[in-house]
């Protein structure tokens, strides 16, 4: 089997990586569709030019792709996931998946009835390499039983260049339950979690008062039978670091630790995807730049062999159920 897919919803430029490895993984593209001239279509045009853009949405939905992938403004993604699942389409969508719990309930529902994959690109784990060298060093037992997960999430702000729709709560969906869905991810994943408690969580607006909208801050803490967590998430990173944010993750085990500094070692090691390994016989840094990033492939297996190696279907709807609960927990609703 071939997978075709199509790319609907270019709000994000996450969309980028989305399409690119699928292609790498072999899928075709048929296309895209996107409403209006969002800020990320003409990088997208010039990254894929050989591309078709479908004039109206339907035609992408009648087009027989296999596979959707959506990154379309967050609040509208759930929506265009249960029109494509209904058509016989799996899902991969950008992060997050959906911002309210009704959204959640309605996906929960379609894939119920329609049988489709919905999956969530958790690209801070997905697609850096150093998460996978991680991943597998933690099913080794290279650190033992894994008890706590420390992840930040700083990003770059960029504030002149974003549409309206950032700084729109409504819209966006809130701190926590877009950044921090990526770190809710890592924790179950590198935990060994199916179920987890939201113990604490805040957001704040600390440096934007022209945009009351916006969440700036945000953290939460988590707890299951198998560990704890901790997550910060903020739109601090400052102009003179290198790359967008300074992603790290922690994970502690019973006999070590990883750290994780996944796009820049600051006064350290030029480069990307550092991983620190302290056990009771190794202590090093080693560079996981070449560990791969399975995701796509695993995808591809899943839509073809009806299986779940990618990501259980229950993980992707956890992680989004914690992050709407840290969500409506850090605001009082």
């Amino acid at each position: 089997m071939s997978v075709k897919f199509i790319a609907i919803g270019l709000d994000h430029r996450h969309i980028f990586g989305m399409t690119q490895n699928m292609l790498d993984a072999g899928a075709q593209c048929l296309g895209f569709w996107t409403a209006g001239t969002p800020h990320s279509l003409e990088g997208f045009r010039k990254r894929f030019p050989l591309l078709k853009r479908f004039e109206r949405i339907e035609d992408a939905l009648a087009s027989g792709a296999d596979l959707a992938l959506i990154a379309a403004i967050p609040a509208d993604r759930a929506a265009l996931a249960i029109q494509c699942m209904q058509r016989g389409m799996d899902v991969m969508t950008d992060k997050p998946g959906c911002t309210t719990m009704a959204q959640l309930d309605d996906l929960r529902s379609t894939v119920r009835d329609t049988g489709r994959i919905w999956s969530i690109n958790f690209s801070e784990r997905f697609e850096v390499p150093a998460v996978t060298r991680a991943s597998a060093l933690v099913a080794e037992g290279a650190i033992g039983r894994v008890v706590h997960t420390a992840g930040l999430g700083p990003h770059r702000l960029n504030k002149e260049t974003r549409p309206d729709w950032f700084f729109d709560r409504s819209r966006y969906g809130g701190i926590l339950t877009d950044i921090a869905s990526h770190q809710i991810d890592q924790f179950l994943h590198f935990t060994g979690s199916t179920e987890a408690e939201v113990t604490h969580a805040f957001v704040a607006n600390h440096t934007n008062p022209a945009h009351p909208g916006l969440q700036d801050f945000g953290e939460i803490t988590l707890k299951s039978d198998q560990g704890t967590g901790s997550i910060r998430v903020d739109w601090y990173t400052p102009d003179a670091l290198p790359t967008w944010g300074d992603g790290r993750l922690t994970i502690l085990g019973t006999e070590g630790y990883i750290e994780l500094r996944k796009y820049v070692d600051v006064g350290g090691r030029d480069g990307t995807d550092h991983l620190i390994l302290v056990t009771g016989d190794r202590c090093e840094k080693i560079d996981a730049s070449d560990a791969g990033l399975p995701y796509s492939d695993h995808l591809l297996n899943d839509i073809e062999n009806r299986t779940e190696t990618a990501m259980t279907q229950a993980h992707c709807f956890k992680v989004m159920e914690l992050a709407l609960q840290a969500q409506a927990l850090a605001e009082g609703a």
